[in-house]
């Protein structure tokens, strides 16, 4: 590789290699085993005002590991995990990957319909949720091919005075526990005491063996799980340290997670980049709740920030936020969805920290590219390529094309996943034989090897980081017995980059109330339409297909 055939390279900062290596590692396990045997004593996670040291989440997941073995869990099997950021998430990550499982994550706000779908598809045996989504977990459980609930409550790894009156208000003040019926269910704590005195035995994994399934849409309708091997996540977290660990205080670093970890951006990045390099990670559980995030703050001495647009945007406007103390935050990495440079531009003028963007797809581990941060000035570029990273930019015919020229941007790199679980043919459609997968964004390379996607060939929408995919919204909408047809686009949104709009044809009056109310009821709230516009009939081509672009 030489700056002639990659001439993005001109742009890396000196100390960042073109090429990694990963020989360290076999596999995930013998990294975090590397992390926790390191400084045992240092604290890995804090949440809620409790922390959790290397030592204690080695031991714990470990303990977890051993008593999933002990329900004759077999190496493969797949384990979905379903909760917020909470202490609980790496426990039973870690122990999960230690077992030699398979981890689904599953979006806890999900509706039964989207969980349904998850589960069913992933064949989970087993899945460990919060008991806040304990109702939509029996609504679906006896469709599934799940074996093994584990259940826990929200303050359940704190100290046990706090948690107490954590797991009281919650359930009984803030009510937030629905009632449920789920029976032989366990509880997490259990778990965690039993495995304590189990026999764990350590698996043979091989760098293929498939570590997550991590669930996309990949081009259109339902998700399909994204194939992750243990190479493939563990390449890119040694990618982005190649690429972003010079310039981080290593184990001094104290970094904030508000992004939650089963989103593939956050787990890779936000977790495992920060425990490779021994940091200090405050989880915030609920980052909605301003009030409480801002208050986490204030006792914790941050030096980084992972985040996306839509939480700078509110945190700007949050006065107790704009008293903090900035002097030891030095930057902030943003991915999940295009930074508006209005607003990057006030963060980086209040906090001081520059916003260094990232660019990735689920399907890549996910980070594929990011800036290299000298820059003191945002620039609207998804930088250059993670080193052993390629991008190219063809146009419709597959042709390469020239700097400057815009066309399709596709990657090939170690964390290209290994394919759709249970999909062939989604899968020839977006990877080739050769290893390059085609992101579905427009794009194109200036002259000084920066990269910069300038719009979607896909008709996903991005609303605050996740994808929301038309056909899924217009097959709820259709679900409603007055409306004959229907079609979702995104539109533009100062807050969440973009909003959900949907037009629909129907046979009678339908009231715009009583058709987000049917949405509702089957729709996670980021995928829900904001905007209902009555069409007598929608644009379609000549062999009856809706036109969405002719909508936009």
């Amino acid at each position: 590789m030489n700056s002639t055939d990659q001439p993005w390279l001109k742009s890396y900062p000196e100390d960042v290699p073109a090429e990694i290596s990963t020989e360290q590692f076999e596999n995930l396990l013998e990294l975090f085993e590397h992390s926790c045997q390191r400084a045992p004593q240092e604290v890995a996670f804090v949440n809620m005002g409790h922390n959790l040291t290397y030592q204690q989440l080695d031991q714990k997941s470990l303990a977890f590991a051993a008593y999933l073995q002990h329900l004759g869990m077999q190496k493969g099997e797949r384990i979905a995990l379903m909760m917020p950021n909470l202490l609980q998430y790496p426990i039973a990550l870690y122990g999960a990957l230690r077992a030699g499982l398979v981890v689904v994550n599953v979006n806890p706000l999900y509706t039964p319909r989207e969980l349904k779908h998850q589960l069913c598809d992933s064949e989970a045996t087993a899945v460990v949720a919060v008991t806040n989504f304990g109702n939509s977990l029996q609504q679906v459980i006896k469709q599934t091919q799940v074996k093994h609930i584990i259940l826990t409550s929200i303050g359940d790894q704190l100290a046990a005075h706090r948690r107490t009156l954590v797991n009281f208000v919650v359930k009984y003040v803030k009510k937030m526990v629905p009632k449920y019926n789920l029976p032989g269910a366990i509880s997490m704590r259990r778990a965690l005491t039993e495995g304590k005195n189990m026999a764990y035995q350590k698996p043979s994994i091989s760098g293929d063996d498939i570590a997550y399934l991590q669930y996309t849409g990949g081009t259109t309708g339902r998700a399909k799980g994204a194939m992750l091997s243990h190479y493939n996540v563990l390449t890119n977290v040694i990618q982005v340290y190649y690429h972003f660990g010079p310039r981080t205080l290593q184990d001094k670093e104290h970094a904030v997670t508000p992004l939650p970890l089963y989103h593939i951006f956050a787990n890779t990045v936000s977790m495992m980049f920060i425990l490779y390099i021994g940091g200090k990670n405050l989880l915030i559980t609920n980052p909605r709740d301003l009030d409480s995030f801002v208050n986490d703050l204030k006792k914790y001495p941050f030096t980084m920030i992972f985040g996306l647009n839509t939480l700078f945007n509110g945190l700007l406007k949050h006065e107790g936020f704009r008293q903090l103390d900035f002097s030891r935050a030095r930057f902030t990495i943003a991915g999940g969805m295009a930074t508006q440079k209005h607003i990057a531009e006030q963060w980086q003028e209040l906090t001081k920290m520059p916003v260094i963007e990232g660019y990735g797809l689920t399907e890549c581990s996910p980070v594929v590219a990011a800036g290299t941060h000298l820059q003191q000035a945002f620039i609207a570029s998804i930088g250059v390529p993670m080193p052993s990273t390629q991008i190219r930019i063809v146009d419709e015919q597959g042709q390469e094309l020239n700097v400057g020229e815009v066309g399709e941007l596709e990657i090939k790199g170690p964390q290209v996943m290994q394919g759709y679980w249970k999909q062939p043919e989604e899968t020839a459609n977006v990877l080739s034989k050769d290893g390059w997968i085609k992101s579905g964004d427009i794009g194109r390379m200036d002259e000084n090897g920066y990269f910069f996607v300038e719009d979607r060939k896909k008709d996903m929408i991005l609303v605050s980081g996740f994808n929301v995919f038309p056909n899924e919204i217009e097959e709820v909408a259709t679900l409603h017995r007055h409306i004959v047809e229907a079609a979702a686009v995104g539109v533009p949104d100062d807050v969440t980059g973009e909003r959900v709009r949907l037009f629909v044809v129907c046979d009678a009056r339908v009231p715009r109330d009583e058709i987000k109310k049917h949405c509702r009821k089957h729709l996670t709230a980021y995928k829900m339409p904001r905007e209902i516009v009555y069409r007598e009939e929608l644009p379609k081509s000549n062999v009856g297909k809706i036109l969405r672009r002719e909508l936009r």
